[in-house]
């Protein structure tokens, strides 16, 4: 049971997800205070608001006679901060991820020089060079053979 569980622990894609958990509440972090600090307040003084948590401010009734304010400038802070963390996502880890994917598949996929097939010319030299001998080999057995004294040997 406990090897199991160590073979469990050890395989490579827990320990990527581990990483990529820390990484992503660490950057949650990132992502919260510049939305908090800098989205919000700009985009809240847009609309007469400190910030976007108060902006579009809109009253409703209750059951009890009283009113209560939903406002939906948190809502498109949340949105804004969706946007902001899949963008950097996408760019700063989608983005080389492929590249290299795509790097590491193109070397893998070159044909090497040796491997290369002959080209259309190549082999028709070939094949006229395989003739011509051809014909050399069957025009030289055609021939009479003569002998170093001059004299034709059959």
């Amino acid at each position: 049971m406990i090897k199991g569980f160590k073979e469990f622990i050890l395989r490579g894609n827990v320990i990527d997800l581990a990483v990529a958990v820390v990484i992503g509440a660490a950057f949650t972090g990132i992502v919260n205070a510049i939305v908090g600090s800098v989205f919000n307040p700009a985009i809240g003084a847009l609309f007469d608001a400190e910030s976007l948590a108060e902006a579009l401010p809109v009253s409703i009734p209750t059951t009890s006679g009283g009113t209560a304010t939903m406002y939906f400038g948190a809502v498109i802070g949340a949105v804004i901060q969706f946007l902001l963390v899949a963008i950097v996502v996408y760019f700063a880890l989608i983005v080389p991820i492929n590249y290299l994917k795509r790097v590491s598949f193109r070397k893998k996929d070159e044909p090497k020089a040796d491997a290369a097939p002959p080209t259309e010319l190549e082999l028709l030299a070939e094949i006229r060079d395989l003739l011509a001998a051809e014909k050399g080999a069957a025009a030289d057995a055609a021939a009479p053979v003569t002998d170093p004294h001059g004299k034709h040997t059959a």
